[in-house]
């Protein structure tokens, strides 16, 4: 009797803190929140390896030639959103489970363009998640904008922030590691994501579904609390990434992933807003 108490807790906790935030789509918990973290960590590890064993070097322009995949897995999510999709397979589309089917997408272009073109793959490889991209952006289209200012402001607003924070650097030592361009890439990246919440929360009533954001957005009473703790976050850890991480391979997809963590929400939050839905 025990043993089937145990399964029947077991069952209740995952479907709880895992299953049903996905079905729900309800947002995060402490608990998935810190798992999903951890396997975030692994999968970077792990990609590593896989990459080696194709023999496909994590350099710069494999980070931009992998950009036009995050962006086509923004929209589709969007598509989520819109209820463009049914269940069961609109689950697929709910974060995490969409980051692990885009993930799959991804890497198969890539294998496969690697594959028939050699080193000369990157230009096709990018070409497929632009394609990617405008087949879910047409299907968005239909539904019509209803707030397409918000894509202007959003793009205002995170543009003249990364701006300033770019001047500050200038006269502050300390950042000098912004120099670097995927740095400052991935300054903007969150900057638009941050720029993306705060329209949203404090324009159109959405809510905030990471846990740390919805706490400091109910204690302040506003999402411009996003800026600042972005950068509370961000510039300790890239001055630490660019010390510490050694390997090049390592180094560029770490930030390839802190990229993909501020452009990926800041483009679903945008579009979402654009289309009013």
């Amino acid at each position: 009797m025990n043993d089937f108490a145990d399964l029947d807790g077991l069952a209740s906790f995952v479907h709880k803190y895992y299953i049903d935030p996905i079905i729900y789509d309800t947002g995060y918990n402490p608990v998935d929140t810190i798992t999903w973290a951890i396997i975030l960590g692994l999968a970077i590890l792990g990609l590593i390896k896989l990459l080696r064993r194709w023999d496909v070097l994590m350099d710069e322009r494999l980070q931009l030639s992998t950009l036009p995949y995050i962006l086509a897995g923004s929209s589709l999510r969007v598509i989520e959103d819109a209820d463009l999709v049914a269940a069961p397979w609109r689950y697929f589309l709910i974060t995490p489970l969409i980051f692990f089917l885009v993930f799959l997408i991804t890497a198969v272009c890539l294998i496969i363009t690697r594959k028939i073109w050699g080193e000369k793959f990157h230009a096709r490889y990018a070409a497929i998640g632009f394609l990617w991209t405008f087949f879910n952006l047409a299907v968005l289209s239909t539904l019509g904008f209803k707030n397409i200012w918000v894509i202007v402001a959003v793009f205002l607003l995170g543009s003249a922030l990364t701006g300033g924070i770019l001047l500050c650097r200038r006269r502050l030592s300390a950042l000098k590691f912004l120099d670097d361009r995927f740095n400052q890439m991935i300054i903007y990246a969150h900057m638009l994501d941050a720029s993306s919440t705060y329209f949203g929360v404090d324009w159109f009533h959405y809510y905030e579904k990471h846990v740390v954001p919805t706490f400091l957005i109910n204690l302040t009473g506003s999402a411009a609390i996003m800026f600042p703790l972005k950068l509370a976050i961000l510039l300790p850890v890239l001055s630490m990434i660019d010390k510490s991480l050694q390997d090049p391979s390592l180094r560029n997809l770490t930030k390839l992933t802190l990229i993909t963590l501020g452009l990926a929400p800041a483009i679903r939050n945008t579009l979402r807003l654009a289309l009013g839905i």
